[in-house]
């Protein structure tokens, strides 16, 4: 056992247009978890220190998230959960759709395996992730870095696939001033999809990860497309379609919602990511919305855990 660890997690990108709840990315771009254990005689259970982004908006109770999935682990090899000092700082902005609840999750249940001594795989670590966030998009890839598919066998057992990622392909976030909650972008989803548009959706996620790939631009510009998800969330993002076109004049292969959004990812080239970055944040200042934009890379190593003590 150790008194005291580090976790660092990627923010991630989810769906990337047609794979909705399946296929996700980690980004250059985290949150930073330590935890200590607290003396045998302190009277509180968890004790919360926040700095960084929004941290005045972090629970800083037992309620927290993070704390939730720490106690979750601790749960799950049988054993007390220790009383704990979290220290938590924040550069992934909330409810943006850049995966900030799958950094909690990660963090919470890497932090309680790392004070555990190690007692769990990265296999089971992933399982009991994509239990508590409900799907493997976000914290997949946050806990294994890269890009990540993931898919059920005929067991019901989770197989995770990581896609190559070439290096030419540049995700430009543009992160706009106000919220969209997952419920409510679950909410304007149907309850049922035709054949022709889930047809539509395998034929373009298959070409996604072969463009993803291959670097290859005709087929990252056509491959970008979906119908299960992204045509009943656009309305939900004021100046959606402003920014599309923008993003696409500025030479971006595509643009789709990061996530539930209102987060914007467009891929592009190296050449081509500061205009695509600038066009998308000037559209969407014509709607009087601030916004920040990154260029950034793929975060290729996922969660890192280092022991302090």
């Amino acid at each position: 056992m150790h008194h005291s660890v580090t976790v660092t997690v990627p923010a991630t990108t989810a769906n990337l247009g047609p794979g909705f709840d399946c296929l996700g990315a980690a980004l250059t771009l985290g949150n930073t978890f330590r935890f200590s254990r607290l003396p045998s005689a302190t009277i509180e259970a968890v004790i919360i220190d926040v700095t960084g982004t929004e941290a005045e908006r972090v629970s800083r109770n037992e309620t927290n998230l993070a704390y939730q999935a720490f106690v979750r682990l601790f749960q799950t090899i049988g054993q007390a959960p220790p009383a704990v000092h979290i220290e938590i700082e924040l550069a992934v902005p909330l409810a943006r759709g850049l995966g900030s609840s799958a950094t909690a999750i990660v963090g919470g249940l890497l932090g309680a395996n790392g004070l555990a001594g190690l007692p769990l795989s990265q296999a089971e670590i992933a399982k009991l992730a994509i239990a508590m966030e409900g799907h493997p998009d976000n914290v997949v890839p946050a806990l294994m870095g890269g890009c990540r598919l993931a898919a059920t066998d005929a067991a019901g057992q989770w197989a995770i696939a990581e896609v190559p990622w070439h290096f030419s392909v540049v995700p430009v976030i543009a992160i706009p001033n106000f919220e969209l909650s997952t419920t409510e972008a679950r909410r304007v989803l149907p309850a049922q999809y035709s054949r022709a548009d889930a047809i539509f959706n395998m034929a373009h996620l298959g070409l996604l990860l072969r463009g993803l790939e291959t670097g290859q631009a005709d087929w990252l510009r056509a491959a970008l497309q979906d119908r299960i998800h992204q045509p009943y969330r656009q309305s939900l993002i004021t100046g959606y379609d402003a920014v599309q076109r923008a993003a696409g004049a500025a030479g971006a292969y595509g643009m789709v919602i990061s996530g539930a959004g209102p987060t914007l990812l467009a891929l592009t080239s190296e050449d081509r990511a500061a205009a695509v970055a600038a066009a998308m944040a000037a559209a969407w200042s014509t709607e009087g919305i601030s916004v920040q934009t990154e260029s950034l890379r793929v975060d290729r190593q996922g969660a890192m855990l280092s022991v302090v003590d």
